[in-house]
């Protein structure tokens, strides 16, 4: 189960494209949520436009991650055609370690725009301020806040685009990623707010203080909090149940059915994490609830219920 299928390309899928300079961060960043850990250490600079097709939610999601080498940069800005057309969301990977080249990154961003003025698309650009490492935000914490500081300054002062949107972002905090992600490309999807009530009604039948959808491709869908606690618990524990779950799945010895029906309970702090497919007919695609309760009981019935409500909420 992977964030990036390599499927045929869809003209009606929506483009996504991943940009900015070399090394700083885009592919790291997609590996991250595809729980591709491991291949990190074999990390080579991206060539030229690497094109994938996900789906989200039933949406073809094309994304397009363009490698940031010179070279590369200035192909893409003489055919922004076939490089920058079509563009629905723009993500703009920006190394704030790497101070000597913010100058080059803000330059760069401002061709990229320049090229959509020229194709007349005004794309979303979410720009991410990346390699906010949780290890140096205990050291280095201000001096990081005022880089960014800076470089925000400039785009506002210097580049006059309406739809730019921050987030700070590391690897080595995956929920930053995941969450930015997740509110990216809902903002695609019109029944984002049916499927947040769904949840929520969900949750408080089952008298839980927080809950979070999660798709195959480990994008959240839907979430609801009692409280900042729990949504603090269960953003930063949603990665390492993802990541049990595909040990479970790699190495157990049920079929598929029987690993769908089954779940996880997990207590700590008092209270009990549960983890569990929800099964939806006619999808080939598989979804998770992450449930934060007081007490371990529930009823599989709900879950089928709830299933039910997903699926009639995604025919819509």
């Amino acid at each position: 189960m992977k964030l990036l299928e390599y499927l045929k390309e869809d003209s009606e899928a929506h483009k996504i494209l991943f940009t900015g300079l070399d090394a700083a961060g885009k592919t790291s960043t997609i590996l991250m949520i595809q729980r591709e850990l491991s291949k990190f250490a074999l990390l080579s600079p991206t060539r030229g436009a690497q094109r994938r097709i996900f789906s989200f939610l039933g949406k073809s999601i094309a994304e397009w991650d363009l490698g940031g080498q010179e070279n590369y940069r200035i192909a893409y800005l003489k055919n922004p055609n076939k490089y920058f057309e079509g563009t629905e969301i723009t993500i703009y990977v920006i190394d704030i370690l790497n101070k000597d080249r913010h100058e080059e990154a803000l330059s760069y961003l401002k061709d990229v725009i320049e090229q959509f003025e020229k194709l007349e698309i005004e794309p979303p650009i979410f720009v991410f301020f990346h390699k906010y490492d949780p290890a140096l935000i205990k050291t280095s914490k201000n001096e990081l806040d005022n880089s960014i500081d800076s470089i925000q300054k400039v785009i506002s002062k210097d580049i006059k685009y309406k739809k730019i949107h921050f987030y700070k972002t590391s690897i080595y905090d995956p929920p930053t990623i995941i969450q930015a992600m997740s509110e990216i490309l809902l903002s695609l999807y019109t029944k984002a707010e049916l499927l947040q009530k769904t949840i929520e009604e969900f949750a408080r039948k089952l008298e839980a203080k927080g809950a979070v959808i999660i798709d195959h491709n480990s994008l959240i869908v839907s979430t609801y909090f009692k409280n900042k606690e729990s949504e603090n618990i269960l953003m930063s524990t949603m990665p390492y149940f993802l990541a049990l779950n595909d040990s479970f799945h790699k190495f157990s010895n049920k079929s598929p059915e029987e690993l769908a029906n089954s779940h996880m309970l997990i207590q700590r702090f008092g209270d009990y994490f549960i983890f569990k497919e929800i099964l939806i007919k006619d999808n080939s695609h598989e979804y998770y609830i992450i449930l934060h309760k007081q007490t371990s009981e529930f009823n599989n019935s709900y879950f089928d219920t709830f299933g039910s409500l997903i699926q009639e909420v995604l025919k819509k």
